[in-house]
């Protein structure tokens, strides 16, 4: 009698490890401590593989991601570009030209971006912005 109660609990701990490990917690420790942001789907994701399968892990998995914030994607993540490298992008007539721009910001920040997506906003800068990076308006 005593090896099915072993095997049982042996299985339990192995599913309620495994589970566990899915929290956003685990693989993202650095996203601990925010309050509240825009939710990480992959690790919503994770988390929802609990609740299928193991009901009392995934509950337990969501609480802990929630309540560390490790759900969440981090805030006011930026990347940046030296404004040197971008003067390429800048055409003799001061307008930018959208493909050199976005060549030079897959080949520093490694990631592509949709400069071509109609629902892109641009905003113009003033001289002020330009003086600020040591540029000077060329229009």
């Amino acid at each position: 009698m005593r090896v099915p109660f072993r095997l049982i609990g042996g299985v339990l701990v192995a599913t309620l490890l495994t589970q566990v490990t899915a929290c956003g917690s685990i693989f993202y420790p650095d996203r601990r401590g925010q309050i509240d942001g825009k939710v990480d789907p992959a690790i919503a994701v994770l988390d929802a593989v609990g609740l299928l399968f193991y009901i009392v892990p995934g509950l337990i998995a969501f609480a802990v991601d929630f309540a560390t914030g490790a759900i969440y994607f981090e805030p006011g993540k930026t990347a940046q570009v030296a404004p040197e490298k971008l003067k390429e992008a800048i055409g003799p007539d001061g307008q930018v030209d959208n493909r050199k721009l976005q060549t030079i910001l897959e080949t520093e920040l490694g990631r592509s971006f949709p400069l071509d997506d109609p629902r892109l906003i641009q905003h113009k800068g003033s001289s002020q912005q330009l003086a600020m990076f040591g540029l000077q308006p060329a229009a």
